[in-house]
């Protein structure tokens, strides 16, 4: 397939591929493609914390206000496989800037909502293109570099979102508080437009492959390892989450911390996420299930040091941070999905986000009923360990089909 690489070949280098010139250097378009993950990281994430300021603005309540926030998900789940199937015929590079295109449209129209219902339609439509960009964008990345530097690839695209948790988000917050959260979503529309016209001068074209189609396209669902995969990451990933979404009450109510060090704490963490996503990339393209397996480990590690860490800022921290380094997971799986996908690349590349926001939406949601029962904000490390160890057993179970002889190619039906 064009711009893929599969089990033991070498990838080719931009000057190779359709639609590529020889003059342009894979870092050049790598760095575009890290341009648009910083755009939709700093949304996503930002939107959580805007949600005091244009909740009021908007004539609702918190709770209310957070639909906006899973219509964004939302959009993220729905988008990705439907685009990703719609569009298996178009060129990677034209899809690629239609999808930075449409991103920028969602979020300009955030900024004018004049309602909530509104809100809840342009943040669905926002979120649409999320899932879809960062999975073809990997498999542009990939595509740009021999075989053993892949992972690495994909992890300087991810490395705009994980840098936007650390950069954007807190400048979102500022622009939020001295001119209005309007602003912190119409400007987001800036460097996703420049994404996509960056793209459109310096990545190479990535014509579909022969035969390509939406039917093709949804044959990656008959794998079973796509979706051992998938499920990996949504309940693996889940843990990281659970703890994230209540780290700032916690900081508040249990740790009684000032308000002004939750932002340097999410920074913490952005930190860790970071780190990780570049060591994880590392070992990845050295032994890809192995760093799987062991980055799940640690993440179960560090959520259970969480609970014992909230009685200072200065214990809680270095767990943050520690929790963060898990997030390298996300790089990992995209590679893995590459090597069992077959000839339905965009598919499952695009539907790893959809695993991650499911990710987003379950830890949390068992996180709130901890809550509930009374076992307090400590606890939401404890879920975060069970999330962990069942990313583990299904991580265990993808491994031992590799080793019965069930390849990535001839992965049973589901």
């Amino acid at each position: 397939m064009t711009g893929t690489t599969t089990l033991g070949e070498t990838a080719p280098t931009a000057a190779a591929l359709p639609g590529a010139s020889p003059g342009r250097h894979p870092g050049l378009v790598l760095t575009a493609l890290a341009m648009g993950g910083f755009a939709i990281g700093t949304t996503e994430f930002a939107a959580m914390s805007l949600l005091p300021a244009f909740a009021p603005d908007l004539g609702i309540d918190a709770p209310t206000a957070g639909h906006v926030i899973s219509a964004y998900a939302l959009g993220v789940v729905v988008g990705a496989p439907v685009i990703a199937v719609l569009a298996a015929k178009v060129a990677r590079r034209t899809l690629l800037v239609g999808l930075m295109v449409l991103f920028a449209l969602g979020n300009g129209l955030s900024a004018l909502a004049p309602s909530y219902h509104g809100m809840l339609l342009f943040r669905f439509l926002a979120g649409l293109p999320h899932g879809a960009y960062f999975g073809v964008a990997a498999l542009v990345a990939a595509s740009l570099v021999p075989r053993e530097r892949r992972s690495q690839a994909v992890s300087r695209v991810i490395l705009g979102l994980t840098v936007a948790t650390v950069a954007g988000v807190p400048l979102a917050n500022v622009i939020g508080q001295l001119v209005g959260w309007r602003w912190s979503f119409g400007l987001v529309a800036v460097p996703a437009l420049l994404t996509a016209v960056s793209v459109r001068i310096l990545a190479p074209l990535g014509r579909p492959a022969v035969g390509a189609s939406a039917l093709r396209e949804l044959g990656a669902l008959r794998r079973g390892q796509v979706w051992l995969t998938l499920a990996i990451g949504a309940i693996g990933f889940g843990g990281l989450f659970s703890v994230y979404t209540y780290l700032a009450s916690t900081l508040i109510d249990v740790t009684h911390a000032s308000p002004a060090t939750i932002p340097m704490v999410l920074a913490v963490f952005g930190l860790g996420l970071t780190l990780g996503n570049l060591v994880c990339a590392w070992a990845a393209d050295r032994a890809l299930m192995p760093a799987a397996g062991l980055t799940l480990v640690w993440t179960a590690v560090a959520l259970a040091l969480y609970p014992f860490s909230v009685g200072s800022v200065w214990t809680l921290a270095p767990v943050v941070f520690l929790i963060g380094c898990g997030g390298g997971l996300a790089t990992i799986l995209q590679t893995r999905l590459m090597d069992v996908a077959e000839d339905a690349q965009t598919l499952a590349a695009a539907l790893n986000h959809s695993a991650f926001n499911f990710a987003n939406a379950l830890g949390p949601w068992l996180a709130g009923l901890a809550l509930t029962a009374g076992y307090g904000l400590p606890a939401t490390g404890w879920v975060g360990v069970a999330l962990a160890l069942g990313g583990l057993v299904l991580w265990a179970a993808s491994a031992a089909l590799d080793r019965s002889g069930a390849s990535s190619s001839k992965s049973n039906p589901v």
